[in-house]
């Protein structure tokens, strides 16, 4: 049993509460234990120069966290003048994920912007903001078409995350804050409903790791995002 009582290839306890936000085109808050995460979509009728006039759409996010989500205060970002390298990756690993799902000639030329802002944190802030962003996005699209904006729904499939890691030479899932902190290995997966990986994050913090403790931590990755995207297909349709 682990600190929280929780088996080692148990989820924390996950609620999503979705249109959570009142002004927001899709948003939902999201809970994994104690870390919360409030996502929310906005469309731009504008695409990156890059995409202009290619009648493609753009799906991009943004990620960060409140002052208080934490033990102690962390300073905004806006008022240091620029984003930590840390909150770079993880916006550019959240718009990746879900752009792993969207069709973005169905989305016709123009973007929807992702917003993650963790209200507190106990490990797992990224994986749970994916996890909540798709959510927020599937709202988001279901508006569209609503309002006959976009014809065809753009997204096709489902796409979650989860954290594993080796923590006492134990693979676990889920990690809250303590384990992150102690683990020999720490690895974040994202994966889509179909069961295809978008991306695979794995460090080794202490010791190297073999291939075989690897393909455990993948195994018990795979059944989590399985259990999240259950509970996202509560909240949401697709084709």
């Amino acid at each position: 049993m682990r600190t929280d009582g929780r088996q080692a290839g148990q989820l924390r306890k996950v609620s999503i509460r979705k249109s959570f936000l009142k002004y927001a085109l899709g948003s939902c808050l999201i809970e994994m234990g104690n870390t919360k995460v409030i996502c929310s979509a906005s469309l731009e009728e504008k695409v990156p120069p890059f995409l202009k006039d290619k009648g493609r759409g753009w799906v991009t996010a943004e990620y960060g966290m409140l002052p208080a989500s934490c033990n102690e205060r962390i300073q905004r970002e806006a008022s240091r003048g620029k984003l930590s390298g840390r909150t770079q990756e993880i916006q550019r690993l959240i718009g990746r994920s879900l752009r792993a799902v969207v069709d973005f000639q169905a989305l016709g030329e123009r973007s929807i912007l992702i917003d993650a802002d963790v209200v507190q944190g106990d490990g797992g802030t990224r994986t749970a903001a994916i996890t909540g962003s798709f959510v927020a996005l599937a709202e988001a699209v279901e508006k569209l078409m609503e309002r006959r904006i976009v014809r065809k729904n753009p997204v096709f499939d489902f796409v979650a995350a989860v954290s594993v890691g080796l923590v006492n030479g134990r693979p676990l899932l889920d990690l809250s804050y303590s384990e992150d902190s102690h683990a020999a290995v720490d690895m974040n997966l994202v994966m889509t409903g179909k069961g295809k990986l978008v991306e695979v994050q794995g460090t080794a913090e202490g010791h190297p790791f073999t291939k075989k403790e690897m393909d455990r931590l993948l195994v018990l990755g795979q059944k989590g995002i399985r259990e999240l995207i259950r509970i996202q297909s509560s909240h949401v349709r697709l084709p």
